[in-house]
C-alpha cells in the first residue's frame, strides 16, 4: 500500500482559484452568444438601469439562463458526489441511476393529466418521480445478495431509466404532447425565467447547505459503515437525509432544465483529484466546478452553431460517455 501524501496547496487557495475560474466562465457566458455583446454591455446590464436592446437581452434572457446553468450544474455535481460517497460506487450519477428519468416520467404524466399545473406543482412531481426512480433502482439492486455492487446498480439504473423514458415517450405520443415535453428532453436553459428561478433556487440552496452540514458524516460513511457505527453515527438517519437531499437536487434540476446525465459522474471525480477524498472539501468544490462546467457547456451550445442552439445535453453526453468508459476501465480509481 502506497502512502498517501498530504496536499501541498491549502484548500482555501484551491477554493479561491476555483472562484476565479467561475468568475471567468460567467463573464464568458454573459458576453458570448448569438447577440453581439461586450463586457461593457454586461456591466451596464448588471449594475445600472440603462435601457437598450442588448441590455434587455442580457438582463432578461441571458442572465436568468446562466443563473439556471450555475445552480443546475452545482446541484447535479453535489448530488453525484453524495451518491458516490453514500453508495461507495464510483459510477453513481443521478442521470445514470434513475433519478432524472423518474423525474422526467413524472413530468410527462403531469403535463398529460394536469396540463394547467403551475411550475411549483411540476417541481413537486419531479421530486416524487426522482424518489420513485431511485427506489426502483435500489429495489432491483437489493434483490440478490451483494446487489449493491457498482456494476449491478449501473445495470439496474440503465434498465429503469430506459423503462421510465419509454413511459414518458409513450405518454407523449398517446396524448399528443410530445412537443410540450420535448422542451425538457434536450436539456437546456432556453426560456428560463426569473419566476422559475425564484421557485427552484431555494430548494437547490437548501439541498447544498444540508449536504455541507453532513459532509463530515458522509466522509466517514464513504469509507465504511462499520467505522461510522463505531464512531456513534446514526447511519440510518444520515442516509435518509442525504437521499432526500439527492432527490431534492436532482428533482429541482430536471424541473428547471430537463434530463442531464454525466455531470454528477464527471465533476466529483475531477474534484477528488484536486482536493482529495474529504467531503468537507469535495462538496464546496463540486458546487463551483459543477457551475463552471455547466456555464461552459451552455456557452458552447449557444455559440458552436450560432444563431442556432446545440442541445446542452448532447454536448455533455459527448464528453460524458468517454469519461464513463474511462472510469469503468480504471475500476473507478482513475481520479481518486
Amino acid at each position: 500500500m502506497t502512502k498517501q501524501t498530504q496536499p501541498s496547496i491549502p484548500f482555501v487557495y484551491k477554493l479561491l482559484a476555483g472562484l476565479l475560474v467561475f468568475i471567468g466562465a460567467f463573464i464568458v457566458a454573459m458576453v458570448f452568444g448569438a447577440a453581439d455583446t461586450t463586457i461593457k454591455d454586461v456591466w451596464l446590464a448588471l449594475t445600472s438601469n440603462a435601457a437598450g436592446d442588448k441590455i434587455s437581452i442580457i438582463r432578461e434572457i441571458r442572465l436568468p439562463r446562466e443563473m439556471a446553468a450555475i445552480f443546475v450544474g452545482a446541484a447535479l455535481a453535489v448530488s453525484g458526489a453524495i451518491m458516490q460517497g453514500l453508495t461507495r460506487n464510483p459510477l453513481a450519477d443521478p442521470g445514470l441511476l434513475g433519478l432524472t428519468a423518474g423525474a422526467y416520467a413524472a413530468l410527462a404524466i403531469t403535463i398529460a393529466f394536469i396540463p394547467s399545473i403551475n411550475y411549483f406543482g411540476i417541481m413537486i412531481t419531479c421530486f416524487i418521480g426522482s424518489a420513485v426512480g431511485t427506489m426502483m433502482v435500489f429495489g432491483i439492486g437489493a434483490m440478490k445478495k451483494g446487489g449493491f455492487s457498482p456494476l449491478r446498480i449501473v445495470l439496474a439504473g440503465s434498465a429503469v431509466s430506459a423503462f421510465l423514458y419509454a413511459i414518458a415517450e409513450g405518454i407523449g405520443i398517446y396524448f399528443k404532447i410530445s412537443k410540450d415535453i420535448s422542451m425538457w428532453t434536450a436539456g437546456g436553459m432556453i426560456g428560463t425565467t426569473w419566476d422559475q428561478l425564484q421557485i427552484i433556487v431555494p430548494f437547490i440552496l437548501a439541498g447544498i447547505l444540508i449536504s455541507l452540514f453532513f459532509s463530515r458524516q458522509l466522509t466517514i460513511l464513504s469509507l465504511s459503515e462499520e467505522v461510522a457505527v463505531g464512531l456513534g453515527q446514526k447511519i440510518t438517519r444520515v442516509k435518509a437525509i442525504l437521499f432526500i437531499v439527492i432527490i431534492l437536487l436532482a428533482g429541482a434540476s430536471v424541473a428547471l432544465v430537463g434530463n442531464m446525465a454525466f455531470i454528477g459522474l464527471m465533476v466529483p471525480h475531477i474534484v477528488r483529484a484536486i482536493v482529495g477524498t474529504d467531503y468537507r472539501f469535495i462538496i464546496p468544490m463540486s458546487v463551483i466546478a459543477g457551475a463552471v462546467f455547466m456555464l461552459l457547456a451552455d456557452t458552447l451550445g449557444r455559440t458552436i452553431n450560432a444563431p442556432y442552439e446545440t442541445p446542452v445535453a448532447a454536448i455533455i453526453a459527448i464528453m460524458g460517455l468517454p469519461f464513463f468508459l474511462f472510469i469503468v476501465h480504471k475500476g473507478g480509481k482513475a481520479f481518486s
